[in-house]
């Protein structure tokens, strides 16, 4: 035990010791699924390092084992921007879109030689880590592809994420992208003890995974036993690996397959999934999918899917991206799973925007390793086509595995005497007629003071993503709009807390510290307040855009919609929709009363004005290390200019940046005959 070992160097190298065979030990079990020594062995010299450690606190090192569950709940979750964008992948749900994918690619780099590897789509959430000198710094959300969440703290409790590569001598960094999932299992088990608990269940595993990752206690993390498969390395520019693992000054040395770096993960200390897969052809591919969408559901884990990236990790980099997806690989989708149940009722729901729509109300029935008990039925011209009536019985399908919705109404073995189903002509929650606008198959309320869309409109502008007012949730929304007190998002900056406080649940204290919480939002980037504005067609990116695009109120109020159209990744409907609802006279009111109370309509730094857009139509690389710019701060400084930063170098780019430490792409750009310039060269551009 640690009292026995008295003098410094003997305890330093039984530390030493003790790690290694505790990390030997957990590598054993959880990655090579080959335990080495019984549970109690293990549970004894785990004992006898904690024990070490609590007397010698100055020897406790990040790597340790004894460090992967956190003592302190955190405060919150940092945003993090990936340097390589971590989109999700273009999906196909047939053989035709998975070949027009093919011929896709192949228009911009055609590569008959090309070929593909298969891996199954595991069900969870996608997570990048960050290794600095072997150690792992930092776990990351997907968020929007370019803005994560850390949850480093969180990452930690994976067993299956090793805290040190194995890797002698490591670069100084390392990403590795996979996904973190919840074994069916484990979901199981962690399901019947929300019974007994008396707790709510999990809907499906991947929501328990990606609600997990956001726990702000790592200890409730640990508790849910999250497993992990690594699926992609990235390297820094000019840093390669060999064979042997010793670093590299040749950037040919890096994995120059995708193969090659699973094979190295592996190696590495990840577990990778074992059901891979290289294709020469897409009839090789297919016969993959065929295989897995018989068999999967003889996993021990959910797969939603196959996907498909090519192999050559060159193509992929001359491939890049497009603003939402890599062109290089893309998910083939199982076909959607059906099962027959009876509709109950049809209740009608009217959303933020005041459309109605109807809900199934279905006798519960398993689907896709969740339970549904509601289904989608879009509108009513799709319960005109099912010939919907009540207690029918009805196939339902999970499309894209996700949303249920009434595929079928199986007449035959309807009722006698069932009624039939139809759109009210009247507001289900203020009572107003309704209205159906030409060439649009949505009935909707257009009563802006109705309930339902205050609270809508409420809901979204609290949200997380735009406001993030903690504390109010949506039973507390439906409460504030039922009882009058808001009518309107400017209501909530008049509420006091004696209002709030004789509400059901809330006390004088959890009152005084709502009002702070509403106060503080007036703080919150003008981007924000754009995205809780909740205009049709702008979503979280979009909004950031357009912020970064129109740095005021009053710049984007005057924009015309040819202007705003002009802004990169802003199409003709977004544009036409912004503009729209900017010039509607009925929401003039709204934006005097939340300027009143103190939101941020302009952004803090300076932007770019829309019509000084120096780089409008240029398309830039960036490379190296910059002397005094970030990557982030360079492609956001291009990006306001009107300019359009990509991941990799083709024949349509403008400039490449080059910093110091210049990698791989500094030659294709002198392949190419592409323009380089410095950050000097880059800032007298954006002058």
């Amino acid at each position: 035990m640690s009292n026995s070992v008295s003098d410094p160097q003997s305890r330093f190298a039984r530390l030493q010791e003790l790690r290694h065979l505790l990390t030997q030990a957990s590598n054993a079990y959880y990655i090579l699924d080959a335990p080495m020594m019984e549970d109690s062995v293990y549970d004894r010299l785990y004992r006898e390092l904690q024990d070490l450690e609590a007397s010698h606190p100055e020897l406790i090192t990040p790597d340790s084992p004894t460090q992967r569950i956190g003592e302190r709940p955190a405060a919150q979750f940092n945003s993090v921007r990936h340097e390589i964008p971590l989109y999700s992948l273009e999906n196909a749900f047939d053989a035709a879109e998975l070949q027009k994918w093919d011929e896709r690619w192949r228009r911009i780099e055609d590569r008959p030689d090309a070929d593909y590897v298969c891996e199954l789509k595991i069900d969870g959430s996608a997570i990048a880590l960050t290794y600095r000198d072997g150690l792992l710094s930092r776990g990351v959300t997907r968020g929007d592809g370019t803005l994560g969440e850390d949850i480093t703290q969180n990452i930690r409790t994976i067993r299956t994420i090793p805290l040190r590569l194995n890797l002698p001598n490591p670069p100084a960094q390392l990403e590795v992208r996979g996904e973190a999932f919840i074994p069916l299992e484990t979901f199981e088990a962690l399901n019947l003890a929300r019974d007994q608990a008396g707790e709510e269940r999990f809907a499906n595993p991947r929501n328990a995974a990606a609600g997990s990752l956001r726990q702000l206690d790592a200890r409730i993390v640990a508790q849910r036993r999250l497993d992990f498969f690594a699926y992609s390395l990235q390297f820094p520019d000019g840093v390669a690996l060999d064979s042997t693992f010793e670093p590299q000054t040749q950037p040919q040395t890096q994995p120059q397959t995708q193969w090659e770096s699973l094979e190295l993960l592996q190696r590495l200390g990840f577990r990778v999934n074992p059901n891979r897969q290289r294709c020469t052809s897409l009839a090789e591919v297919q016969a993959y999918f065929d295989q897995w969408d018989s068999q999967r559901h003889g996993l021990p884990y959910m797969t939603d899917g196959v996907v498909v990236k090519l192999n050559d990790v060159r193509l992929q980099t001359e491939l890049g991206f497009t603003h939402r997806f890599p062109r290089w690989a893309i998910a083939l989708k199982y076909p959607a799973e059906e099962a027959p149940t009876t509709v109950k009722q049809v209740t009608f729901q009217v959303g933020r925007t005041g459309a109605v729509t109807p809900v199934a109300e279905l006798e519960p029935v398993q689907l896709a390793g969740t339970t549904v008990a509601r289904a989608t039925l879009h509108n009513g011209d799709r319960i005109a086509e099912l010939d919907l009536h009540l207690g029918d019985t009805v196939v339902v399908r999970k499309a894209g595995e996700i949303i249920p919705e009434v595929v079928r109404t199986l007449a035959e073995l309807r009722p006698a005497g069932a009624p039939a189903i139809a759109m009210p002509s009247h507001c289900p929650r203020c009572g107003q007629a309704l209205v159906r606008p030409e060439g649009e198959a949505v009935t909707r309320c257009i009563n802006r003071a109705c309930p339902a869309i205050v609270t809508g409109a409420l809901l979204h502008w609290v949200s997380r993503d735009a406001l993030d007012i903690d504390g109010l949730g949506k039973k507390l929304v439906e409460q504030l709009t039922d009882k009058g007190l808001v009518r309107s998002l400017a209501d909530l900056y008049r509420l006091t807390a004696d209002e709030l406080a004789s509400l059901e649940r809330m006390g004088q204290k959890s009152a005084q510290n709502l009002v702070g919480a509403i106060a503080a939002s007036k703080q919150r980037p003008w981007s924000r307040v754009l995205y809780g504005l909740g205009i049709r067609h702008v979503g979280q990116s979009n909004a950031q855009i357009l912020a970064q695009q129109f740095p005021s109120l009053a710049a984007l109020s005057a924009a015309t919609p040819e202007a705003i159209a002009q802004v990169y990744g802003i199409g003709d409907e977004i544009a036409q929709s912004v503009h729209r609802w900017f010039q509607d006279p009925a929401n003039q009111p709204l934006l005097a009363a939340l300027q009143q109370a103190g939101l941020q309509f302009a952004s803090t730094t300076a932007s770019a004005s829309v019509g000084a857009q120096p780089l409008a139509g240029l398309t830039f690389v960036i490379t190296g290390t910059l002397p005094s710019l970030s990557r982030s701060e360079a492609k956001a400084l291009i990006e306001q200019a009107g300019g359009k930063v990509t991941g990799s170098i083709s024949k349509k780019t403008s400039y490449v940046v080059v910093g110091a430490d210049a990698g791989s792409k500094l030659e294709k750009a002198a392949a190419l005959n592409v323009t380089q310039l410095s950050e000097a060269e880059l800032q007298a551009l954006l002058a």
